[in-house]
């Protein structure tokens, strides 16, 4: 953790305010953007190559693979914005982060049969993000 001290603009010119931020939110907030890549990633290959997956039959659990699709792409898109909002140092993000990490940690044990490798990375990812959103001190950023 380190500190930084950020002018105020407030009408005394000497004063100063100390800003706490933290290397893991800054880890947390590019680890959501790669987790959110991939699972755009994910998205799209679901969406227009079906055959690019292991499983013989179309359903994984109960969708198929254009709902998986659209799943995918969903939380992947909501994860880069969640990264964002890391990387800005706003609260509603780490919360919101922490929800789509386990969500998606949960679709990827569902996904794990159509693609094994890239499912078992991404939910290690998924746990490492959840810990650096839950590990920083309150009142820290990511700044």
């Amino acid at each position: 953790m380190t500190s930084k001290t950020m002018p105020d603009s407030g009408p005394p010119a000497s004063a100063q305010r100390q800003v706490r931020t933290s290397g893991w939110l800054a880890f947390a907030g590019t680890l959501a953007l790669v987790i959110g890549a991939f699972n755009v990633i994910d998205g799209l290959v679901a969406l227009f190559n079906d055959d690019y997956y292991l499983v013989g039959a179309d359903e994984i659990l109960i969708f198929n693979f254009t709902t998986w699709g659209w799943i995918w792409l969903i939380i992947g898109i909501v994860q880069i914005a969640v990264g964002a909002g890391i990387m800005t140092g706003k609260m509603w993000a780490r919360a919101t982060g922490v929800v789509f990490a386990v969500l998606a940690a949960v679709g990827h044990l569902a996904f794990l049969q159509a693609f094994p490798v890239w499912s078992v990375l991404t939910i290690a990812m998924c746990v490492l993000l959840i810990y650096a959103l839950t590990a920083p001190p309150a009142g820290t950023t990511g700044r």
